[in-house]
């Protein structure tokens, strides 16, 4: 029997996140561990009318591709799986790992290649030519990295994802119209301090929009952000918990800022990967994003940027690509997001103090 939270997650992400409509053409990209929600999904899309599809990929054969492809074939990007992200309407991405770390032998220079040969595919959704929303189907996997059991694990995310209210959409909704009071606020302000154990941060965000992630692109969601100026960044930050990179941890991220720019970065384990990125090209040492999460139903780490990033009384800067969609101008192949606890901390709007210990005071 299907867990009833499955059929309704598979609820939520059809009328809601992706808002699928009679003729649209749908595409669900996950792994097999992901069945039953898929089953789910695809009986709502065929219900509301929309053309699904589904492409079913496997752990194994992407180490193989690391293994053994040369830097040719990193680089090629097959017109087949171009097609994947240009012709449908809409698109479901669901994370479902067997073992989560599975890529940690591949050298992070092959990571590199692929990452920068599929940008592309990448900047495409980021520019939303496309409707598309990512969420995470729960597996002993993710639930081992989170620490916690298979039940445990599925309570969490069903729980940050609203579903055990008795009208789930209703509840997002509520979501959208306070964090838009929120986003509408900052959109006020040019200049946002960020100040807590190791950190003392500013930003510019003169020009820029404050978008309100409600649930649309991620799922579960719940928070703000923005693209900040990528040439007006100064101070220091010290990232509370590990930065998680293709199954990779770096911990104890500190980055110094002048002009926009990393100018030192150190880290306690991972150093090597850390520079690796940074290395990556121009932009992957200026900020692409500055967010405020504010899902307070997510508060444990779990090794899981989608549920991670969203923690209520966290902040996170993502290093590299920009969203031009909201006047971000940073160029980058990666979208490295860092998050920092916040709970002891506080935020200035242009030298107003806006939020104090994880929460907004406005």
């Amino acid at each position: 029997m299907t867990d009833p939270r499955i059929a309704q997650l598979a609820r939520v992400l059809v009328q809601y996140s992706l808002n699928l409509k009679e003729g649209d053409l749908f595409l669900i990209r996950t792994t097999p561990q992901a069945a039953p929600l898929v089953r789910e999904v695809y009986r709502e899309a065929l219900m509301v009318g929309a053309h699904p599809a589904a492409h079913i990929s496997l752990e194994e054969v992407e180490e193989v591709f690391y293994q053994h492809a040369s830097d040719a074939q990193l680089h090629y990007v097959s017109p087949l799986l171009s097609e994947q992200y240009e012709r449908p309407d809409a698109i479901l991405f669901i994370g479902a790992e067997e073992n989560t770390k599975f890529l940690s032998g591949v050298a992070p220079e092959k990571l590199a290649l692929r990452v920068q040969a599929l940008h592309p595919l990448r900047r495409r959704l980021m520019a939303d030519e496309a409707r598309w929303t990512i969420t995470r189907f729960p597996t002993q996997a993710a639930a081992q990295d989170a620490e916690m059991s298979l039940a445990e694990y599925e309570e969490f995310v069903y729980t940050a994802g609203q579903l055990h209210e008795d009208d789930p959409v209703a509840a997002w909704r509520r979501v959208h119209d306070e964090q838009q009071r929120i986003a509408d606020m900052l959109k006020m302000k040019q200049t946002i301090r960020l100040v807590g154990p190791g950190t003392d941060l500013t930003y510019s965000t003169a020009g820029r929009d404050w978008l309100n992630a409600s649930g649309s692109r991620n799922f579960p969601d719940g928070e703000v952000f923005t693209s900040p100026d990528e040439t007006q960044t100064e101070g220091h930050v010290r990232f509370t918990y590990p930065a998680v990179h293709e199954g990779r941890e770096v911990e104890d991220v500190r980055l110094v800022f002048r002009e926009g720019q990393v100018v030192e970065a150190t880290a306690a384990k991972g150093q090597e990967l850390l520079e690796t990125l940074l290395g990556t090209d121009d932009g992957a040492r200026r900020l692409g994003e500055a967010a405020f999460g504010l899902n307070y139903g997510i508060q444990r780490f779990t090794r899981s940027i989608l549920f991670d990033e969203k923690i209520g009384g966290t902040i996170h800067l993502a290093l590299g690509e920009a969203f031009p969609q909201i006047g971000g101008q940073n160029r980058s192949t990666i979208h490295w997001d860092m998050v920092c606890d916040m709970r002891e901390g506080e935020a200035y709007a242009d030298g107003e103090l806006v939020y104090r210990n994880g929460r907004f005071i406005i």
